[in-house]
């Protein structure tokens, strides 16, 4: 099935997140794209695709991830950064050879 780290940080603004929008279920997800070939996108959902989503708890907390996404992220760490210049989600991918500048997409 794989596995992913989910950071404190990370936890508590992604359950802000899905309270403000009235969601259940936080997803991962990687698509092609960005300027290094992969880019990661993050959702909120209501819904779990029973075939397709691998469901990670972490305390009162559900990530969805595909598994074709999952055999690109497999391992990684998901944390959020509170920075000057702006705030977002970021992985750290043991998996990726390169990425982006600005970390949000990567290559394999």
């Amino acid at each position: 099935m794989g596995s992913i780290n989910i950071t404190d940080k990370a936890i508590n603004k992604i359950q802000e997140v899905l309270k403000d929008q009235n969601m259940k279920y936080f997803r991962i997800r990687v698509k092609g794209g960005g300027c290094s070939g992969f880019q990661y996108v993050f959702k909120s959902e209501n819904v779990i695709n029973e075939t397709k989503d691998h469901v990670f708890n972490f305390n009162d907390l559900q990530i969805l991830i595909d598994k074709n996404s999952m055999t690109f992220i497999n391992e990684s760490e998901l944390d959020y950064k509170d920075e000057l210049i702006g705030s977002s989600f970021s992985i750290s991918n043991p998996n990726a050879k390169n990425s982006c500048g600005c970390g949000t997409s990567f290559s394999v």
